[in-house]
């Protein structure tokens, strides 16, 4: 605790904490503070102002980050093309066997995905993914005839993003190890496929705050400008 409270009086420091930054100024300015002894996750955080307890008004989608998310997804195919999954980087494949050893309560990958035809069987197991979030979906892209494709694009950077009942999302844009260039290019993706995924019915202002942050330091907040178009 020692440690993390002069961590984050450095960061203090070396921000004004109370500044609205462009992306590109915030991402500059994070890069200034004192990193950790691992390889911080970047997150970026965002609150709207839709009501996620209306199905209309719920925000969820997909995005390729131009320069991946830094992090090695262990991806579970549903399929019975078990060759195929494995030839594309699925970690684990296969259906009826992988389905009872979830069953089991093993749970240790990052993202499932399954062929439309698999997932009569998945969903017997839907009370055990669901709420982890790791039930496979079309519009997450995770349900998909071309499981090699949708396994690719897993592992080449495509995130989900999906707002919780408070309005919120956080989705990682990468490491502290990337260069400024690169996390400011995936905010900017980031906040763009957001933009794009706005309520078609939803009127009046849509985004309220964003911020970015590493693991291990306060937010940064990003300047309404940054977002307003959308």
């Amino acid at each position: 605790m020692v440690k993390l409270t002069k961590r984050f009086r450095a960061a203090q420091e070396a921000a004004d904490l109370s500044k609205e930054y462009t992306v590109e100024e915030a991402v500059e300015t994070l890069a200034k503070f004192p990193k950790a002894k691992f390889d911080e996750t970047v997150e970026l955080s965002m609150k709207l102002l839709v009501d996620p307890r209306k199905g209309e008004e719920m925000v969820r989608g997909t995005v390729m980050l131009p320069h991946g998310s830094g992090k090695t997804v262990r991806v579970l195919a549903f399929t019975s093309d078990v060759e195929a999954a494995k030839a594309a980087g699925a970690t684990e494949a296969g259906l009826e066997d992988m389905i009872e050893k979830v069953q089991g309560g093993w749970v240790d990958f990052d993202v499932a995905v399954a062929t439309p035809d698999a997932m009569k069987e998945v969903r017997k197991i839907a009370r055990v993914l669901g709420p982890k979030g790791l039930m496979p979906n079309p519009k997450a892209g995770t349900v998909s005839p071309d499981i090699d494709k949708a396994i690719k694009e897993v592992m080449a950077g495509r995130v989900e993003f999906k707002l919780d009942k408070s309005a919120t999302l956080g989705v990682g844009v990468g490491k502290r190890s990337f260069s400024n260039e690169q996390i400011a290019e995936n905010v900017n993706a980031i906040l763009d496929a957001i933009g794009k995924a706005r309520p078609a019915g939803f009127k009046g202002r849509y985004i309220r705050s964003a911020s970015i942050s590493g693991t291990m330091t306060p937010g940064l907040k990003i300047a309404g400008s940054e977002y307003s178009k959308y």
